[in-house]
């Protein structure tokens, strides 16, 4: 069965567990795809790409929360930045 592999860089478990830190630094900070039989099991996700998703993920959310404001019937209220 093939597998989607997210990642430009794969390691094995056995590698991971051998030198954890290696294998972090092999995905030059992007993940790394940890395989388990040759599938993917899960990603080793570097600190600062991850917060960096979690950035993204709410700047997503938070403009969702804007369109359905903005679609709510409501009057808009237009402000400047210097006026807040």
């Amino acid at each position: 069965m093939a597998h989607a592999i997210l990642a430009s860089t794969t390691a094995s478990i056995s590698e991971l567990k051998k030198n954890p830190m290696a294998t972090v630094a092999a995905g030059e900070g992007f993940p790394v795809a940890i395989l388990n039989r040759n599938e993917p099991t899960f990603y080793c996700v570097p600190a600062k790409a991850y917060e960096a998703l979690m950035d993204k993920l709410e700047d997503v959310e938070l403009n969702a929360l804007a369109d359905a404001r903005l679609e709510d019937g409501k009057r808009l209220v237009k402000v400047k930045l210097d006026e807040l």
